[in-house]
């Protein structure tokens, strides 16, 4: 039977959003495996963005998914193409890893010019949609509409408060799979799932090193929610 490393991300702007969550991408690929008759050998979990040209280097779990096909000789299989990358030279460089990849939502039929051709289309859907943006910005300008009310600050501090919550609460959903995990394998305390999500090169919010204290905030934010 063929095996597969599954290999799932999210970014906490994404966290959500249909078919992005954590255990979205985990049913679809047990489902595709199942169709597929593969067995899926482990999962690596990243809470990262995927943009920039250093992504591989921000993203440890990827590494290690692309470490452990290699010593098993086998796939590793991503529910959807961005999971990995929507940058061309990013998907690239994977390619350069001489690591198999399968995208189950293209099928097991897409090969390496495929996904490069998928890739770009993405990379200039993403393009396209910045530039109309800024078209659309610099249009309401030129027409004498002012972009923002730098009067009303309190409305605007307000507002502020409310996207660091959403953003606060949103990584808290992206990164609570990932710590229930851990506790299912035996780390339940503080400081072993601090020391936990360390290993797996999970980043905090702050997108530095784990502590205790702030496993210990994100665990009560979730039980508030």
């Amino acid at each position: 039977m063929e095996s597969a490393i599954a290999y799932l991300r999210v970014s906490t702007r994404q966290q959500g959003q249909s078919g992005l969550g954590i255990e979205a991408q985990r049913a679809a690929l047990i489902r595709f495996a199942e169709a597929e008759g593969m067995t899926l050998l482990g999962e690596y979990i990243e809470v990262e963005t995927g943009k920039g040209c250093d992504a591989l280097d921000r993203r440890p779990q990827l590494a290690a998914a692309l470490a452990a096909a290699r010593v098993a000789k086998c796939s590793v299989l991503v529910s959807k193409l961005d999971r990995l990358s929507r940058d061309v030279a990013f998907v690239s460089g994977l390619m350069a890893q001489r690591v198999p990849f399968i995208v189950a939502e293209l099928g097991r039929d897409a090969d390496p010019f495929m996904l490069h051709l998928y890739a770009a289309l993405a990379e200039k859907e993403r393009r396209l949609i910045s530039e109309r943006t800024r078209a659309a910005l610099a249009a309401k300008k030129a027409g004498g509409h002012k972009l923002g009310n730098p009067r009303n600050i309190a409305s605007a501090g307000m507002l502020g408060r409310t996207v660091q919550t959403a953003a606060a609460d949103q990584f808290t959903a992206a990164v609570l799979p990932v710590v229930q995990s851990i506790r299912n394998s035996g780390a339940t305390s503080l400081e072993a799932i601090t020391v936990a999500l360390n290993q797996r090169g999970i980043r905090s919010a702050r997108g530095g090193r784990w502590y205790a204290s702030a496993v210990a905030n994100l665990l009560a934010r979730a039980a508030a929610s």
